[in-house]
């Protein structure tokens, strides 16, 4: 995310929608094409950044990192460094992520449903 200068219009109207409406807050935290993604990927096990690159391979590296580092600091990915030579780093969700899941999956079942209908829809108005 952009830095913006704190009292800017945009910050002051951002953080007011953060403050009294959680379905704002929420979809500035998840919004973006991969967080989702990820998260979802990390719901059943730990891994490691190459594990989660091979799972996503159309995320480039650099995307990938930024993306784990704010998931990181929304608080709903841990990393976890192990002291080894190489360092091992491992992800893996929180418990307030793993309270995601029954919503993402509920987001599935919709975003499925309502595709199915834009394409009946695409191909009756061809």
């Amino acid at each position: 995310m952009a830095k913006r200068k704190p009292a800017s219009t945009n910050s002051l109207n951002r953080r007011h929608m953060h403050e009294t409406c959680g379905v704002t807050y929420a979809i500035d935290i998840l919004g973006g094409r991969w967080k989702l993604y990820i998260l979802y990927k990390l719901e059943h096990k730990t891994l490691r950044f190459a594990e989660i690159k091979k799972k996503i391979p159309d995320i480039s590296d650099r995307m990938l990192t930024l993306q784990l580092r704010e998931l990181e600091r929304d608080g709903l990915v841990i990393r976890e460094i192990h002291a080894e030579v190489p360092p091992r780093v491992e992800y893996r969700l929180t418990d307030s992520a793993r309270a995601l899941v029954p919503i993402w999956k509920q987001l599935e079942h919709w975003g499925d449903a309502h595709r199915g209908i834009q394409e009946q829809a695409h191909a009756a108005a061809v």
